[in-house]
């Protein structure tokens, strides 16, 4: 029988642990925190995704879940270009999603390791060595990298994407707000852009990208905020008419897009340990999803390792990198006087908006 360690516990590794262990592979699942806890992230689902969760029974159905089909985009001055989206998505909060996927993965027969860090791994004739933050050893015939954007383990593997620039910054809040729940907007500001639209119980997700040196300039994220998020007149009006629900925001730093391989050292990676899409095209969590998906029937179906990591590239090629690629080269337009021109390239040409749109979701599956 294959065993199989997986460093991390979003969705990429909660679903490729699900998959594995219903057609009864030995599967451990290594998270850092305790379920449930809020992660940054859009929170927004595109719906290729959900007639393949539906069918493993994966959907979150327990709440109502916002369906969102319109998109609004805004310049850093407050200027609209409004589209339908194709395929649609849905909304749903990492805190509720990964903790129902969680315990659909004890149930499969997933052994959770949760308050636990994988400190080191290393590859020996065949097998994989790990060692977690308790000095315990876990060994495996495959490990999967679910471990998100920068972890510790990226560091001891020297992952080339680590040598490239990281000025972001990522944050996150939950709130009550009054916003239509079948919209996603994108609102830009200098050097960044915010993303809003609904999740479960009527609440609503904003979650911003961010520049490190205008944080530092402002010395406080709610400087930042004040002095510079709420000049595009969207957000002054969500940041000054909402209730925040959370006490303080979700903070993540020091992230890169810089392409990444999906199979580093031996290990296969999904989610954004494969690759990690701009946040402006919304749809880590479905490549997440998907990604999970492909990996997870190569594993079950071959057997000699290097078939499998030739086939799972070739796939996730297929399927992400182009993707990824019309992700960065549309970021270059965003967060800053560019925006003004989008949005009046926009307008006066809707097709290259349904262009970029397309090329950056995928199909159902």
């Amino acid at each position: 029988m294959k065993k199989i360690n997986i460093i991390g516990g979003g969705l990429g590794g909660l679903v490729s642990a699900i998959l594995l262990a219903r057609r009864g592979l030995e599967v451990a699942l290594f998270e850092k925190k305790q379920y449930p806890f809020h992660r940054v992230c859009g929170e927004y689902i595109s719906n290729e995704v959900k007639d393949f969760l539906k069918r493993e029974h994966l959907f979150p159905s327990d709440f109502e879940l916002p369906e969102i089909s319109q998109f609004l985009y805004s310049s850093t001055k407050g200027r609209t270009y409004e589209m339908s989206l194709d395929l649609g998505a849905f909304g749903v909060s990492r805190y509720y999603f990964d903790h129902f996927l969680a315990e659909k993965a004890t149930s499969a027969g997933v052994k959770l390791h949760t308050g636990t860090t994988v400190q080191s791994i290393q590859y020996k004739e065949d097998y994989f060595e790990m060692i977690d933050n308790k000095g315990i050893s876990h060994s495996s015939a495959y490990v999967i990298g679910a471990f998100g954007k920068r972890s510790i383990i990226d560091k001891k593997l020297q992952r080339s994407f680590l040598n490239k620039k990281s000025p972001y910054i990522g944050v996150k809040y939950h709130l009550k707000t009054d916003f239509p729940k079948d919209l996603i907007a994108l609102h830009n500001f200098e050097s960044g852009y915010c993303g809003i639209s609904a999740i479960e119980d009527d609440r609503f997700n904003l979650c911003y990208l961010g520049n490190r040196e205008i944080l530092k300039k402002h010395g406080t994220i709610a400087d930042m905020e004040e002095n510079v998020l709420k000049k595009n007149p969207f957000l002054r009006d969500i940041f000054d008419n909402s209730e925040f629900l959370f006490e303080k925001p979700e903070v993540i730093n020091a992230f890169s897009f810089a392409p990444k391989k999906a199979v580093d050292h031996h290990i296969f990676m999904v989610g954004d340990a494969a690759g990690l899409i701009t946040p402006l095209c919304g749809n880590g969590m479905a490549m997440a999803i998907h990604s999970a998906k492909i990996l997870s029937d190569i594993l079950i179906n071959e057997h000699e390792r290097s078939k499998m990591e030739t086939l799972y590239t070739q796939e996730w090629t297929r399927l992400f990198s182009k993707r990824l690629w019309v992700g960065r080269q549309t970021q270059k337009l965003f967060g800053k006087n560019s925006s003004e021109y989008v949005v009046t390239m926009m307008n006066k040409v809707p097709f290259i908006a349904s262009k970029i749109m397309s090329n950056t979701h995928g199909q159902v599956f």
